[in-house]
């Protein structure tokens, strides 16, 4: 591949990708409560592109819990069972257009597709394999890397290079595109320099999500303005 032009599209799962219906949200409760025996209904808490390890930082502080890293692998381990139940139970959707694009974009010769989320990566392979999509993404970043968003960019961008060599995607403005829902996907893209599609999907409207500056934005991956978005990215 390497007289092909390489893309990289790092995709966000929560609001992006899919919607659970609520399991995620409401599996941190419930692991909360078993791991440490305090109720929280977490209508403090913002979900949208928080990474599962800085929500859970946000509710050791809230209830002063000392942050430690044993703590918080207590909270990992009793969340993943209760997520992997909840998706059973709630009912979800992958977004519009979601599974068009994906065939078509992993088919392209030279593009890469990749995973750039708040999860934990064990949170979001229970997710896109309930969904059917896990195939799709080889590797990423996850809240296992990092609590905060904007370093997740450099760790996707450099397992990719790992995998297809340190040259690749040398001009994360030209070649890399992150695709997400929210106003955080939007400053992780500005964070690592990439070219950010912002989609309506998820709890921000297309309002909110423009006064960030993305550039693109479209309502969701059905829309004329993705598919541009997608042409525009590979002809650069």
């Amino acid at each position: 591949m390497t007289s092909t032009k390489m893309k990289l599209l790092l995709f966000d799962i929560d609001g992006t990708l899919l919607t659970t219906g609520g399991a995620g949200e409401h599996g941190f409760g419930q692991a909360f409560q078993d791991a440490f025996g305090i109720a929280d209904d977490l209508s403090t808490i913002d979900f949208a592109g928080a990474t599962d390890s800085a929500i859970a930082g946000m509710l050791f502080e809230k209830h002063c819990l000392e942050p430690t890293p044993a703590r918080h692998e207590h909270f990992r381990t009793t969340y993943l069972p209760h997520l992997g139940k909840n998706l059973a139970r709630f009912q979800g959707r992958v977004m519009p257009g979601v599974r068009d694009w994906l065939p078509d974009l992993a088919a392209r010769p030279g593009a890469v597709l990749g995973l750039l989320t708040g999860n934990f990566s064990t949170a979001a392979q229970l997710k896109l394999t309930h969904y059917g999509l896990f195939d799709y993404f080889p590797f990423g970043a996850f809240a296992d890397d990092s609590p905060h968003r904007d370093a997740l960019g450099p760790i996707a961008l450099g397992r990719a290079r790992r995998i297809h060599g340190v040259e690749a995607f040398a001009d994360p403005a030209r070649d890399v595109l992150i695709i997400g829902d929210t106003p955080r996907d939007i400053a992780c893209a500005r964070a690592c320099g990439a070219r950010m599609l912002a989609v309506a999907t998820g709890k921000h409207n297309r309002a909110s999500l423009s006064a960030h500056g993305p550039d693109f934005l479209a309502d969701d991956l059905t829309c004329a303005e993705a598919a541009a978005a997608f042409r525009d990215f590979w002809e650069a």
